[in-house]
């Protein structure tokens, strides 16, 4: 069992970095498809209100989370197929 969770974390941090540029580009895909900017706001940015600011953040955040939902899963479960065991 701790051999096949110490297994898993060298394939999770990979599988967590896939997952972070995955989740970039599906935020900026949407965030441009929602007619915005090509670029989403800052919380520095001046020129932006609090509205979109905080949409902006939101969105980002659900973006986020259901990717890297997505990944750890598929990468648990692949663990799962390839050595009998779960990686928890």
């Amino acid at each position: 069992m701790k051999t096949a969770k110490l297994a898993y974390r060298p394939v999770g941090l990979v599988f967590g970095l896939a997952g972070g540029f995955l989740a970039r580009s599906a935020f900026n895909r949407i965030w441009k498809w929602a007619g915005h900017d090509d670029e989403a706001p800052g919380a520095m940015d001046e020129e932006r209100t609090w509205r979109e600011i905080l949409l902006a953040a939101a969105l980002q955040g659900a973006v986020f989370t259901v990717v890297k939902t997505a990944v750890d899963r598929a990468g648990a479960t692949s663990v799962r197929r390839l050595t009998g065991t779960w990686p928890s």
